[in-house]
C-alpha cells in the first residue's frame, strides 16, 4: 500500500498538471477574445449603425452565417474594396449576393 508521502505526491503532481491545463485554456480563451474584439472593431468601421443592427440580427438567427459575413466583409476591407462605410441598403445587396437560391420543392401525394 502506498504511503502518505506517494499519495501526497501523486496528489500534488495531478494537481499541477491541471493548474498547467487550466492555464493553457485560459490562454487560448484570452487570444480567442482579443481576435473577436479586433473583427468588432473593424465591423464598426466599415458598417453604418443600421448596417450593425442587421448584422446582429443575422448573428441572433445563423451564427455561423454570420461569421462567414464578417470574415468576407473584414477581407473586402482589408483588400480595399470597400471605398466607404457600408449602409444599411449596401448591405442588404451583398446579402442577397451572398445568399444561396432557395428552392421550392413542392411534393404532391397521389
Amino acid at each position: 500500500m502506498a504511503s502518505e508521502a506517494e499519495l501526497e505526491a501523486i496528489r500534488r503532481r495531478k494537481y499541477e498538471e491541471m493548474a498547467q491545463v487550466q492555464a493553457g485554456a485560459g490562454a487560448e480563451e484570452e487570444k480567442r477574445q482579443e481576435i473577436e474584439e479586433a473583427k468588432r472593431s473593424i465591423i464598426k468601421q466599415i458598417l453604418t449603425p443600421e448596417a450593425r443592427e442587421r448584422l446582429t440580427n443575422i448573428r441572433m438567427a445563423k451564427p455561423e452565417y454570420a461569421e462567414l459575413l464578417e470574415n468576407q466583409l473584414i477581407g473586402l476591407a482589408q483588400s480595399g474594396k470597400l471605398k466607404s462605410r457600408l449602409n444599411d441598403t449596401q448591405f442588404k445587396e451583398i446579402l442577397r449576393q451572398l445568399m444561396p437560391k432557395k428552392r421550392d420543392i413542392k411534393i404532391t401525394r397521389v
